[in-house]
């Protein structure tokens, strides 16, 4: 689910250095570029991934 958030923001920023359109210094295609590799590394960590060692009962 984190590597589908990623991927948005990826577009988003893509969009946003494409066009040339300003924006503030939060929202620029660096800082989303940053929170995509975050998302993207808490992915590929296992994060959010749903899968757990304990409590796996059939």
């Amino acid at each position: 689910m984190l590597a589908f958030a990623a991927a948005v923001v990826f577009v988003i920023a893509f969009i946003i250095h494409a066009t040339e359109a300003s924006t503030a210094a939060v929202f620029g295609p660096t800082s989303l570029m940053l929170l995509g590799l975050a998302l993207l590394a808490l992915h590929v960590a296992g994060v959010g991934s749903g899968w757990s060692a304990r409590g796996v009962r059939r």
